[in-house]
């Protein structure tokens, strides 16, 4: 079967703390924008809008590709962060529980869409299912043409080193892993998946890597391409 794998994820660093985006994420983004990390993105709360239209367009500015992830579990929700991402210009809209007028309401307006799998609830997130029936799941939502998949692989309840290489090895579609990636056996375990892309943001800012924040971002980096 076809496998939508990278022999180096991406990292996309998330300016949030357990969920949340931190309210100085312009500041902490000034001082990191010349690592080596190609993506940035944050969550839809607490910021006003226009506080996210300059962070966004300041990377933009930088040459980043962006990232707004919705922690949503309506419809109604899921579509208010699709059109914020619209406003604020951004790459990717990660999260939200798949709707179909969520996704035709992106690929209308150019936004890559990968919507969380699975049963999902809490803030921070919990992630519930059988792994069979999240692959199935996610391969339906790529037929109807998501980009790909925000898979919350270590907020599983089940084993998720199982999850997130089935995911990926199952399902033809970029797959980012998201959430509680905070340590260097779990980035090795990330490499053995091989996903397109996974996310680091409260590991950062609890200095789980070591250093300041620019420096765990190239430490994640250079690890990662090892």
């Amino acid at each position: 079967m076809k496998k939508t794998v990278s022999a180096n994820p991406e990292l996309i660093v998330m300016l949030t703390w357990h969920d949340y985006t931190v309210e100085n994420a312009m500041e902490v983004f000034e001082q990191c924008k010349d690592t080596q990390a190609q993506f940035w993105g944050f969550k839809e709360h607490p910021l006003p809008l226009d506080q996210m239209k300059r962070l966004y367009e300041r990377m933009r500015q930088c040459g980043k590709s962006t990232v707004l992830e919705v922690v949503a579990y309506t419809e109604a929700e899921g579509m208010a962060g699709a059109h914020t991402a619209v406003e604020c210009g951004c790459d990717i809209l990660m999260g939200t529980m798949y709707s179909d007028s969520i996704n035709d309401y992106c690929r209308a307006h150019g936004l890559k869409y990968m919507p969380f799998v699975g049963h999902i609830s809490g803030r921070p997130s919990v992630l519930e299912g059988d792994i069979d029936e999240l692959v199935a799941e996610a391969q339906t939502y790529v037929r109807r043409g998501v980009y790909g998949l925000d898979l919350l692989g270590y907020r599983y309840t089940g084993d998720a080193v199982a999850l997130n290489r089935a995911l990926v090895e199952r399902v033809d579609a970029p797959v980012c892993l998201a959430g509680s990636i905070n340590s260097y056996g779990r980035l090795g375990e990330v490499k053995c998946a091989a996903p397109w892309a996974f996310t680091i943001g409260s590991a950062f800012f609890e200095n789980k890597f070591g250093g300041t924040f620019a420096e765990q971002i190239d430490k994640v980096c250079r690890y990662m391409k090892r």
